[in-house]
C-alpha cells in the first residue's frame, strides 16, 4: 500500500492517555464506528511536541485529544495555547482530564481551554467506568466529524487479495482491491470474458481472500464503473443469510480485527519511520 493512500483519511490522536481511562482495546471497537484512532503514549527518545509536529505534517486533518493530567515533561496549558495557535484549521485539539476534580476546578479547566484557548473538540472529563469513557469519546469523535467524509473505514488490498464466485455457469475470479465492514470492490480478471452481471444481483457463496484471510459470503452488486485503465470495477454489498445487509455474527470480528491491523499498521509504520528519522537526526544514533 502506497504512502498517499495510508495518510488519506481523517484520524483521531490520543496523546499520552492513561490506560486506566482509555485502553488499547478501545481502537479496534471505535474503527469498527468507523473512527480511525490511534494512541501515542511513548516519548522515550522523542518529546511530545516532536511526535505532534510529525502528526500535524504527516496526517493533514487530524484530531489530537491531549491527556493533560500525563506527567510527560509538558506545560499542558501553555502548550495547547501554542499549538491551537499555530495550527488554526490545520488539526483539531480536544482535552482529557480525570472527573475527580471539584466542580470549581472543572468549570475554570473548560474556560481556560474552550474559551481563552479556543480548542474546538471540547474538555472531556473522564471516569474510572471505562464503558462509560467509551461513550463520552464516541459522542464527541461523532460531534467533531472524526470519521471525515467516510460512512465506513476501509482498508486497502495488497496484490493477492482475491475473490471468485459463480455466475450463469461461470467461475468469476478477480483482485479484491478494498474492503470495509459492509462492502468490497471487485475487478474481474481483465485477460478472461465474463457475463455481465445486471445490478443488485445477489450472489452467495462468494471467496474471498484479503490479505491473508479467508472466507465465504454472498453479497449483492450494487454498483458498477469503468475505471481509467479500461477495467471494470464492482462494488458488492455483504448479506446476512437472512438477506439483511452485513457479514455473518461469526464472522464480523474477524473480518472488523484484520481491517484494524491492515489500516493502522500503515500508518503506525509511516508514524514509527519519521520518529526513528527524527531521533537520528537529533541524537547521532
Amino acid at each position: 500500500m502506497d504512502e498517499k493512500t495510508v495518510i488519506e483519511g481523517r484520524k483521531t490522536f490520543f496523546i499520552a492517555p492513561d490506560s486506566t481511562f482509555l485502553p488499547d482495546s478501545y481502537l479496534e471497537d471505535y474503527m469498527a464506528r468507523g473512527y480511525e484512532t490511534y494512541i501515542i503514549n511513548d516519548f522515550r527518545f522523542c518529546p511530545v511536541d516532536e511526535q505532534v509536529n510529525i502528526i500535524i505534517n504527516t496526517f493533514p486533518d487530524s484530531i489530537l485529544f491531549f491527556s493533560i493530567e500525563s506527567d510527560v515533561g509538558v506545560d499542558w496549558p501553555r502548550y495547547i495555547k501554542y499549538l491551537q495557535q499555530e495550527v488554526h484549521e490545520s488539526a483539531l485539539i480536544g482535552v482529557l482530564y480525570s472527573k475527580l476534580r471539584t466542580e470549581e476546578e472543572r468549570r475554570a479547566l473548560e474556560k481556560y481551554y474552550l474559551f481563552d484557548v479556543g480548542i474546538q473538540c471540547g474538555c472531556i472529563a473522564l471516569e474510572y467506568q471505562r464503558m462509560k469513557n467509551f461513550a463520552l469519546i464516541d459522542r464527541v469523535m461523532y460531534a467533531n466529524q472524526a470519521s471525515g467524509r467516510r460512512k465506513n473505514v476501509r482498508a486497502i488490498c495488497d496484490i493477492t487479495s482475491k475473490a471468485n464466485f459463480d455466475f450463469q455457469k461461470t467461475v468469476i475470479n478477480g483482485h479484491v482491491s478494498d474492503i470495509s465492514m459492509s462492502h468490497f470492490s471487485f475487478i474481474p480478471d481483465p485477460t478472461r470474458t465474463f457475463p455481465e452481471i445486471p445490478l443488485y444481483t445477489r450472489i452467495n457463496g462468494i471467496f474471498v481472500s484479503f490479505n491473508g484471510m479467508h472466507f465465504r459470503t454472498a453479497a449483492n452488486l450494487v454498483m458498477q464503473r469503468e475505471l481509467s485503465n479500461g477495467k471494470t470495477i464492482y462494488v458488492f454489498l455483504f448479506l446476512k443469510p437472512n438477506g439483511q445487509p452485513g457479514l455473518e455474527e461469526d464472522l464480523a470480528p474477524r473480518v472488523s480485527t484484520k481491517i484494524y491491523t491492515t489500516i493502522t499498521d500503515g500508518v503506525k509504520k509511516i508514524f514509527r519511520e519519521k520518529v526513528d528519522a527524527w531521533v537520528k537526526n537529533n541524537n547521532g544514533v
